[in-house]
């Protein structure tokens, strides 16, 4: 970005406030949300910066906004933060009120009411009560704020939104910390509440961030790497698809579907999670784009009306598919499909996303099914084992999704064929698995172990374990700790090893604990006894453990495993 779209800044909250711009929080920006525990904490925070001793200056993080003239500027992140402030103000202000209506220093807090409310809140018309406000919220929220709040009028309770109920909560419960505060402070009432502005002003400072345009801010989000930023990119494309209905002067009543459309996805996803399923979404039906150019890409093709309503009926396609993908164990899918998607959460592998999307839409169940378990089986040959480098996989894995979305692609053997690319031979995949370590220090590496050698078993023996059962534990043949009885390796041997496949093996729970560090011999007629099959060929197949029987077992494992997970039709 040029200097000339995006500028950033260091300024006090007084700087911000009292320089006569204005603030708006755009129409379709989410309502105010903060509760007692973010104005607890944004309370202490202000006591911290104003009390005698206390820390000069606190910092309030990143406020991002937009602007054309530098003048009027669309807050596009920070506006919980913002708000929060201008409430503390105006509670402020209602308690010099009150000092005016009970006759104390009447003239001399009228002035510093109006002075107060003039550099930071707004000019107020003393007939109509109408204010000229600095800052404007959403269009749920400015009327009641604009019409009771800012005048410092009655506050009914009744007949309102929940962030309309938030923010006369905020508003009374600042109010009641505020006259507190003044009390204790002692001394005259009204000097002391207006250096409590004066003081908050001066000593709240925000990183400030300008941008141009909505691509701009984008950007932002985009790389800032702060608290609520995944969340704001998640509302700067909402406020862009509402300006594009907003542009074509569609009706209130279609901008209130298309709300309730889009939070109804937000919720079901959570706000954290949208980002990346919008991406998955339009990698399923459209060419490759990467996360940082999303924005962009979406704002070039989505500029009418229609495409905007076609865009979120897509979404709303997809949403299931992804969340049974992300979410398995809570899906409507059979079984077998929720079994293969949890196997890809637990490898940790999401490129297979955009055409798992695309074959959910084009296949029926057992077509799918074929896509997914073979997905499932590639990734665990490419990315579990074989470690590959996951860029080039994701581009063709788009490819293919977009081939299926324009319906040039129409059959899951055609499917196959064009992810071949990615299927790491049997040779190659024989290799890779032999030489394999897994440290099963990280809690996932022990599920894909446990994994790995259930299905081993299951070869070897046809029983179906669960991999999460608690019956058994993984057993180190040479421990990770050994002691006497290992002088067949080295201190090396035994660090490059340790958590080699072919060291690991199942054994019921409570042996374990029992084998401990003992010498292999000692192990030898507790495996033999094992109820795993896997277990107690380690005891026939050896009359001792080496570096070099630990490589036998792993290369007989690495045969097996191939023949395991397998595509037929790639193989």
């Amino acid at each position: 970005m040029s200097a000339t779209n995006f500028n950033t800044k260091n300024d006090t909250y007084r700087k911000l406030m009292g320089n006569g711009l204005t603030y708006r929080i755009p129409r379709y920006q989410r309502d105010y949300s903060w509760t007692e525990e973010e104005w607890e904490d944004l309370w202490m925070d202000v006591l911290g910066t104003i009390r005698t001793g206390g820390e000069p200056a606190h910092y309030m993080g990143y406020l991002v906004l937009q602007s054309e003239n530098d003048k009027v500027f669309d807050v596009i992140d920070g506006q919980q933060r913002l708000t929060t402030l201008t409430l503390i103000v105006l509670a402020v202000l209602k308690n010099i009120r009150r000092l005016i209506e009970d006759g104390k220093d009447a003239d001399r807090n009228r002035q510093r009411l109006d002075q107060i409310r003039q550099t930071y809140v707004g000019y107020l018309d003393p007939v109509t009560l109408v204010s000229r406000s600095k800052l404007s919220l959403n269009r749920n929220n400015d009327t009641y704020f604009q019409t009771y709040i800012v005048p410092l009028g009655h506050l009914p309770m009744r007949g309102f939104r929940a962030s309309e109920h938030s923010l006369r909560k905020a508003f009374e419960w600042f109010e009641k910390r505020i006259a507190a505060y003044a009390a204790k402070a002692g001394g005259e009432s009204g000097v002391v509440l207006a250096q409590f502005v004066e003081s908050l002003s001066d000593r709240l400072f925000f990183t400030v961030i300008t941008v141009t345009d909505e691509l701009n801010a984008y950007k932002v989000f985009e790389t800032l790497n702060a608290r609520g930023v995944r969340l704001s990119a998640t509302d700067l494309l909402k406020n862009y698809l509402f300006s594009v209905l907003h542009k074509d002067g569609q009706h209130e009543h279609e901008m209130k579907s298309l709300e309730n459309r889009w939070e109804a996805m937000v919720g079901r996803l959570g706000s954290e999670s949208f980002p990346d399923f919008l991406r998955v979404h339009w990698n399923s039906r459209f060419s490759f784009v990467r996360q940082t150019e999303l924005f962009k890409t979406i704002r070039g093709r989505i500029a009418t009306r229609d495409a905007v309503f076609e865009l979120v009926r897509q979404m709303e396609e997809d949403v299931d598919a992804y969340m049974a993908l992300t979410h398995p164990e809570s899906s409507q899918w059979s079984p077998a499909l929720k079994h293969h998607a949890a196997d890809l959460r637990m490898f940790g592998v999401r490129q297979p996303y955009p055409l798992l999307l695309a074959a959910r839409r084009s296949f029926p169940d057992s077509g799918f099914e074929s896509v997914l378990r073979a997905s499932v089986i590639i990734s665990f040959r490419y990315n579990v084992i074989g470690s590959q480098p996951t860029n080039e996989q994701e581009r063709v894995y788009n490819a293919v999704a977009e081939k299926l979305a324009l319906r040039q692609i129409t059959d899951t053997g055609a499917v196959l064929a064009a992810v071949s690319s990615v299927y790491p031979g049997d040779e190659v995949f024989r290799a890779a698995f032999a030489e394999k370590t897994l440290r099963t220090t990280q809690s996932r590496n022990r599920r894909v172990v446990r994994y790995i050698l259930c299905a081993l078993e299951k070869r070897l023996e046809g029983s179906d374990l669960d991999v999460d059962g608690d019956g058994f534990n993984l057993e180190h043949i040479l421990p990770e700790n050994p002691e006497t009885g290992w002088n067949a390796f080295t201190d090396d041997e035994v660090e490059a090893l340790v958590y080699r496949l072919g060291n690991l093996t199942l054994l019921a729970k409570g042996a374990n604990s029992d084998l401990g560090n003992t010498a292999f011999a000692a192990k030898r007629g507790v495996y033999a006894a094992s109820p795993f099959g896997i277990t107690r060929k380690v005891a026939e197949d050896n009359s001792d453990w080496s570096p070099e029987r630990l490589a036998a077992r792993q290369d007989w494992m690495a045969n097996q495993a191939t023949a395991i997970w397998r595509v037929d039709q790639l193989s």
